[in-house]
């Protein structure tokens, strides 16, 4: 069976699930083009992030870094320059955008490998039904080898879904498994930009709470 008899055979079902096909496609090769233009956050600076908010030159020194990582940084260090206390919200608030424009199309891609079986599914059925209706039509007097090719046309429906679907979840898995790495790794750099930061202010609070025998004493 070529193209042409699958889509004949096959009826308008097949036409979707082609489409769905493109889509996915589509989704698939422009996602794996903006990781690659993504930029990773070069190994040399991984070892400094600990001290970069202690560095006069911080804001100069990543102006020319890129990737989302890099954002996360940058924009943690002018809101430490502006004075913003909160600096763990701003970096999860970046992160999140990165994150969310990564996923962009994941959700569509799952759509399309979920419901492609089922809509394969709907196609055998609907040609089922229309094989029996011709088989009461002829008031059961039909041809066994007609009644095969019947139903064997009617379940290309349910081939052609699988195999749209199992290539798109595939891939899909895949993609999601390259944002969850990035998010790591920005979870990482948070971590290491703000870990003199924390330290250092949860050892001002410890100073700044009354010793016990103090509390003791206090209304003495």
């Amino acid at each position: 069976m070529n193209i042409a008899e699958l889509f004949a055979k096959g009826g308008p079902v097949v036409w979707i699930l082609a489409a769905y096909s493109s889509i996915g496609l589509a989704i698939v090769l422009e996602r794996n083009l903006l990781f690659l233009r993504l930029r990773q956050l070069p190994k040399q600076w991984l070892s400094k992030l600990d001290r970069l908010l202690e560095q006069s030159d911080a804001t100069h020194s990543v102006a020319q870094l890129k990737g989302p990582e890099a954002r996360i940084i940058q924009a943690i260090v002018e809101a430490d320059r502006a004075g913003v206390k909160d600096l763990q919200g701003v970096g999860q608030r970046i992160r999140s955008q990165e994150i969310q424009r990564m996923e962009f199309g994941l959700r569509t891609l799952g759509i399309l490998g979920n419901t492609a079986p089922l809509l394969g599914l709907l196609g055998t059925i609907t040609g089922m039904i229309k094989a029996f209706m011709v088989i009461e039509q002829a008031g059961g007097k039909v041809d066994a080898q007609a009644l095969a090719g019947g139903i064997w046309e009617a379940m290309i429906t349910t081939g052609v879904g699988l195999a749209v679907a199992i290539p798109l979840l595939i891939l899909l898995h895949f993609l999601e498994g390259g944002v969850e790495r990035r998010a790591q790794r920005m979870n990482r750099c948070i971590a290491l930009l703000l870990e003199r930061r924390s330290n250092t202010a949860a050892k001002e609070e410890e100073t700044e709470q009354p010793h016990t025998w103090e509390q003791i004493t206090d209304g003495v």
